[in-house]
């Protein structure tokens, strides 16, 4: 598998024409043109930021294809498994690359690893409202006449500053589309506890362990971050928060349903340290397991 070093290496792979910065590349790409690259997957040294309504084609990210039946965006993070094969749009769009040493010294640098939609490697590209797709337009446009500039001392400066704002209303935007795909949204809720549910009738407790976040996200096809900020959105809480929660409603059942010990009931609720369990549990419902059976009863 193919990996770029450098945005230069990139540009040159792929006939583009040299970046005029090292550590920024921008590419633009026509109505009904083909908008590829490599046209094999490949990982990078820089994050990248794409807008396109895409005609035909293929986009993956990590192992899923992204969703792209109407203008959406796509966030890539390095040393990510990319795919870009015999992309063609219906119109316009771009691509974004900035290599990661660019933010070094730069606020940008931590923020970054704020915005999660980086790590949701899923189908759930962000879909923009006609009102959404000009404003991050503007802000291209604005990238755009400053990169082709002669540079100075403020370039980075100004270029950092118009991505961040990218990647704010990309925030914002996103949040949008948590609300306005409600039917999906139940769907995963409902999907997430029929998952936790069917973990514990199936015995999976015992023979596999407690279940992660990673795990019911694989099995609903989304990431791990995607379905805890989707989950956040409609509950309040993130997947992990909840799968806590519906662990530890098993765990009072437990204890109120048989004579086994806290340890006992730890081991058969998967946790491999009991303390921890108990730790757990006082977290979330106040008190100790002991003392919970102990109320509850008298």
């Amino acid at each position: 598998m193919k990996h770029f070093k450098s945005i230069s290496e990139l540009h040159r792979e792929n006939g583009f024409q040299p970046p005029s910065n090292p550590l920024i590349g921008l590419i633009k790409c026509g109505q009904l043109r083909t908008c590829s690259l490599s046209n094999a997957e490949f990982t990078s040294d820089f994050y990248a930021i794409g807008f396109k309504k895409l005609k035909s084609g293929v986009i993956r990210y990590g192992r899923t294809k992204y969703d792209h039946d109407h203008g959406s965006m796509s966030f890539f993070k390095p040393r990510q498994v990319i795919e870009l094969r015999d992309v063609e749009l219906h119109e316009d769009g771009f691509l974004i690359f900035f290599h990661e040493d660019i933010l070094n010294g730069y606020p940008l640098y931590h923020e970054i690893k704020k915005y999660s939609y980086f790590d949701y490697e899923t189908n759930e590209a962000l879909h923009l409202s006609a009102k959404e797709e000009q404003i991050i337009w503007e802000l291209y446009n604005k990238i755009e006449t400053e990169y082709n500039n002669n540079p100075d001392e403020y370039s980075r400066d100004i270029i950092l500053t118009h991505i961040d704002s990218i990647l704010k209303y990309s925030q914002r935007f996103y949040k949008r589309q948590f609300i306005n795909r409600t039917d999906l949204s139940g769907k995963i809720v409902s999907r997430f506890n029929d998952m936790l549910t069917h973990y514990v009738e199936d015995g999976h407790l015992k023979t596999i362990g407690l279940p992660t976040v990673k795990y019911v996200a694989a099995e609903l096809n989304i990431s791990g971050r995607y379905l805890s900020d989707l989950l956040k959105q409609e509950t309040g809480k993130t997947a992990l928060e909840l799968i806590h929660i519906f662990l530890m409603t098993e765990a009072k059942n437990m204890l109120l349903a048989s004579d086994n010990t806290v340890s006992e009931i730890a081991y058969n609720l998967g946790f491999e340290n009991p303390p921890y369990f108990s730790r757990l549990f006082k977290k979330e419902v106040g008190i100790s397991p002991n003392l919970f059976k102990k109320q509850v009863l008298n």
